[in-house]
Protein backbone atom coordinates (compact mmCIF):
# COMPACT_ATOMS: atom_id res chain seq x y z
CA UNK A 1 0.00 0.00 0.00
CA UNK A 2 1.23 3.31 -0.80
CA UNK A 3 2.09 5.81 1.81
CA UNK A 4 -0.69 8.13 0.48
CA UNK A 5 -3.25 5.69 0.86
CA UNK A 6 -1.82 4.57 4.48
CA UNK A 7 -2.27 8.61 5.02
CA UNK A 8 -5.92 8.45 3.75
CA UNK A 9 -7.45 5.71 5.42
CA UNK A 10 -6.31 6.40 8.91
CA UNK A 11 -7.40 10.31 8.29
CA UNK A 12 -10.86 8.18 7.04
CA UNK A 13 -10.83 5.67 10.06
CA UNK A 14 -9.61 8.91 12.86
CA UNK A 15 -12.76 10.92 11.68
CA UNK A 16 -15.23 8.13 12.04
CA UNK A 17 -14.35 7.52 15.13
CA UNK A 18 -14.51 11.42 16.20
CA UNK A 19 -17.89 10.94 14.56
CA UNK A 20 -17.48 13.79 11.89
CA UNK A 21 -18.38 13.60 9.08
CA UNK A 22 -15.98 15.31 5.97
CA UNK A 23 -18.05 18.25 5.29
CA UNK A 24 -17.64 18.98 9.45
CA UNK A 25 -13.52 18.13 9.39
CA UNK A 26 -12.95 20.10 6.62
CA UNK A 27 -14.51 22.63 8.48
CA UNK A 28 -12.88 21.95 11.29
CA UNK A 29 -9.48 22.40 9.72
CA UNK A 30 -10.27 25.10 7.17
CA UNK A 31 -9.99 22.64 4.29
CA UNK A 32 -11.82 22.27 1.27
CA UNK A 33 -14.49 19.48 1.70
CA UNK A 34 -13.74 17.94 -1.51
CA UNK A 35 -9.34 17.89 -1.24
CA UNK A 36 -10.22 16.09 1.99
CA UNK A 37 -12.09 13.59 -0.18
CA UNK A 38 -9.15 12.87 -2.31
CA UNK A 39 -6.69 12.94 1.15
CA UNK A 40 -9.00 9.90 2.17
CA UNK A 41 -8.44 7.91 -1.45
CA UNK A 42 -4.99 8.54 -1.68
CA UNK A 43 -5.19 10.22 -4.28
CA UNK A 44 -3.03 13.86 -3.46
CA UNK A 45 -0.67 14.34 -1.77
CA UNK A 46 -0.78 15.89 1.68
CA UNK A 47 1.46 18.44 3.06
CA UNK A 48 2.89 18.72 6.59
CA UNK A 49 0.67 22.22 7.18
CA UNK A 50 -2.55 20.34 6.14
CA UNK A 51 -1.68 17.40 8.24
CA UNK A 52 -1.08 19.28 11.58
CA UNK A 53 -4.51 21.12 10.80
CA UNK A 54 -6.25 17.68 10.58
CA UNK A 55 -4.57 15.99 13.62
CA UNK A 56 -4.94 18.99 15.23
CA UNK A 57 -8.80 18.71 14.56
CA UNK A 58 -9.21 15.31 15.20
CA UNK A 59 -6.94 15.57 18.34
CA UNK A 60 -4.72 12.64 17.33
CA UNK A 61 -0.53 12.88 16.84
CA UNK A 62 0.13 13.82 13.22
CA UNK A 63 2.80 10.16 13.39
CA UNK A 64 -0.16 8.18 13.81
CA UNK A 65 -0.93 8.90 10.14
CA UNK A 66 2.12 7.51 9.00
CA UNK A 67 0.94 4.18 10.53
CA UNK A 68 -1.19 1.08 8.59
CA UNK A 69 -4.31 1.03 10.20
CA UNK A 70 -2.89 3.78 13.08
CA UNK A 71 -6.64 4.32 13.63
CA UNK A 72 -7.87 0.89 14.59
CA UNK A 73 -5.86 1.07 17.65
CA UNK A 74 -7.96 3.90 18.63
CA UNK A 75 -10.88 2.63 18.06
Amino acid sequence: MTLRKIIGENIRGYRHAAGYTQAALAVRAKIDMFYLGKLERGEVNVSADTMEKIAKSLKVPIHTFFIEQGYRSKI
